[in-house]
């Protein structure tokens, strides 16, 4: 399911680098910031063996969108189960602190270990959840020394994946190319951990929200048309759309920048809703159409599932086709990505990798039974790294365009970077326009899955001598 249960589902323009990692073992960084403040606040509660302290932790810490999602009382009632285990829990080190996550390694006083990790969601900084796994007693791992030739760099990633596959923390593929040319690509884990089916490096990924990317690039396709504006209010556009209030308010351009104040279709709806039946865009509308706006249109900004859906009705009201037929037409066919489609749950390819989410505790299970039928133009086609690489080049030749916020189209290519994610699903694809490089990382695991690797790699790339 795309939604928002974990906050990495975000879409995110990333040609700038993913926050950087603290250094392991240095806790004292996490005093410096409000989010490690609040980290070690959990911490305090947890080891007070106070249920009253553990509460206020958690109403105090964690954003108020997660917790209408799940409430104090259940998070109280597991994280107690949590304490019933391991007494206590002292850092030992921090494995990693960005505005995404905080995690670290933590240890009771009977010596067991225990990864704990917390998910950074809104702009407060507060937490979506808090997960804690338990895990073998770390080893010191094996130094990775930073690549600085291009000759160097597949052993480095080679072995710093092959470590997260260990850790389980990594399961999918890795691809890093120089312009056209893949210069690193390798497959990970278990595309299906029942049949023991391995991942390939052309076993199809969920996208999760990088579908978004299409609909832009769709939408400005027709602006380039003449068939839309970026101004035309949404009831010009479609004049039938259930709720007139909101399409008269707001408009096209407003809906792609995320500003039009249309929120999620990911709520109690969607979770009570019969997952078979939903299959095309309009299935999707009954559960946010009639919400109120969050803010008035152009006064603020926030994440859009919703405004996103929106779009997919204009791109099927303009084109008279689907809107899968007319993102295979217009974005894949032309780019030669042939194994990439919103594929049917039902209608999946062979080779189409299972999403695995990592509960609070135990084994990896299948994401399965959270997905709807069919993905939407707001998130959860497929796709291949392969794929994704033809997308980058797709981009750089200009066979393919992304509308810039204002309706516009660059004249040069920098580059671009989005990742898209939710339980048993994250994937990032970025490409730079100006040294040429390309990685993508499609995971079939929770975030920060692909987002951890790609981060890394990313910066190993920025050293490389060229």
């Amino acid at each position: 399911m795309q939604n928002k249960l974990l906050k990495t589902s975000i879409f995110l323009f990333i040609a700038a680098s993913l926050a950087a990692t603290i250094l392991a073992q240095d806790i004292s960084s996490l005093e410096k910031t409000g989010t490690g403040k609040r980290a070690l606040s959990y911490f305090a509660a947890f080891n007070s063996g106070d249920d009253v302290k553990l509460a206020a932790f958690f109403a105090d810490s964690t954003d108020s969108e997660a917790l209408k999602r799940r409430g104090v009382e259940p998070r109280v009632a597991f994280h107690k189960q949590v304490r019933g285990d391991f007494q206590k829990l002292d850092i030992k080190r921090v494995v990693a602190a960005n505005d995404r996550e905080i995690n670290v390694l933590a240890q009771s006083p009977s010596g067991q270990w225990a990864s704990v990790t917390f998910e950074i969601e809104g702009s407060a900084g507060k937490f979506a959840g808090v997960r804690v796994e338990r895990i073998d007693p770390p080893t010191e791992a094996v130094k990775i020394v930073a690549p600085m030739t291009i000759g160097e760099l597949s052993p480095s990633i080679d072995k710093y994946i092959d470590g997260l596959v260990k850790s389980g923390d990594f399961s999918g593929v890795v691809m890093v190319a120089k312009g056209d040319k893949p210069v690193f690509a390798k497959a990970y884990g278990f595309a299906d951990t029942d049949k023991k089916l391995a991942n390939k490096t052309d076993t199809r990924f969920n996208l999760g929200s990088i579908n978004k990317m299409f609909t832009r690039i769709a939408i400005g396709q027709l602006v380039a048309a003449g068939k839309l504006s970026f101004s035309d209010k949404l009831i010009k556009v479609l004049p039938d759309y259930p709720n007139k209030a909101v399409a008269e308010k707001i408009n096209v351009g407003q809906l792609v920048t995320m500003t039009s104040g249309i929120g999620d279709f990911f709520n109690e709806k969607f979770e009570a809703a019969d997952k078979t039946k939903i299959r095309t865009q309009k299935d999707y509308l009954p559960f946010f159409v009639n919400e109120p706006l969050a803010f008035e249109p152009g006064s603020g900004k926030a994440y859009s599932n919703g405004g996103y859906l929106v779009l997919g009705l204009i791109i099927e009201k303009l084109s008279g086709k689907t809107y899968y037929d007319y993102v295979r037409e217009n974005i894949f066919k032309p780019a030669g990505m042939a194994s990439s489609d919103s594929y049917a749950m039902d209608e999946l390819p062979i080779n189409t990798a299972v999403g695995y989410m990592s509960p609070e505790r135990g084994k990896h299970l299948p994401n399965t039974p959270m997905q709807p039928a069919r993905g939407s133009s707001a998130g959860g086609g497929y796709s291949t790294v392969d794929d994704m690489l033809r997308f980058a080049n797709a981009l750089r030749s200009k066979k393919l365009v992304i509308p810039d916020d204002n309706g516009g189209f660059p004249a040069d290519f920098d580059g671009a970077g989005f990742a898209g994610g939710s339980p048993g699903v994250n994937a990032v694809f970025t490409t730079n326009g100006k040294t040429g490089f390309t990685v993508i990382v499609l995971s079939n695991f929770d975030p920060p899955s692909a987002e951890k690797p790609s981060s890394q790699i990313r910066e190993w790339l920025k050293q490389l001598q060229q």
